[in-house]
């Protein structure tokens, strides 16, 4: 089963949340990259210029399941007659090499322009690195 079903299992009640980070870890993800890497705008970022987002006090990196996906995307957001270039990422990377770069929290927004079939990775344990999960105390307790 892949990423996308496993999303979607979930999201109708009949998932498991550990089979669903094994897949997103196992994935390969679309991610897009900017050129204007630490923008103001929450466009960049300074751990290379993939394209992100903050919100809540979270940076987001966005990342999608096919192309299909990214392209509407673009299109949610009016630029879909641009082109988009983008890396090719093992969600493991995104959150074992990337989340860690990043000054402060960050997860991973899949698929954020389907409104059926998107699905957060927030920065806490056992998603991202125990050191950049924000539910767990500095003393090593989960909060």
């Amino acid at each position: 089963m892949g990423l996308t079903e496993e999303i979607a299992d979930l999201r109708e009640g009949r998932g498991d949340p550990g089979r669903l980070v094994g897949e997103f870890r196992r994935a390969t993800l679309l991610v897009p990259v900017t050129g204007d890497a630490g923008a103001g705008d929450g466009a960049g970022d300074a751990a290379g210029g993939l394209m992100s987002a903050v919100s809540g006090g979270i940076r987001w990196f966005y990342a999608f399941t096919d192309e299909e996906a990214l392209f509407r995307f673009a299109r949610a957001r009016g630029e879909d007659g641009q082109e988009w270039p983008y890396l090719a990422l093992l969600g493991a990377r995104l959150v074992d090499a990337v989340v860690p770069q990043v000054d402060g929290p960050a997860g991973v927004a899949v698929n954020v322009a389907d409104a059926d079939g998107s699905m957060l990775f927030p920065p806490v344990k056992g998603i991202v690195p125990d050191a950049c999960a924000v539910d767990i105390a500095a003393d090593g307790a989960v909060a």
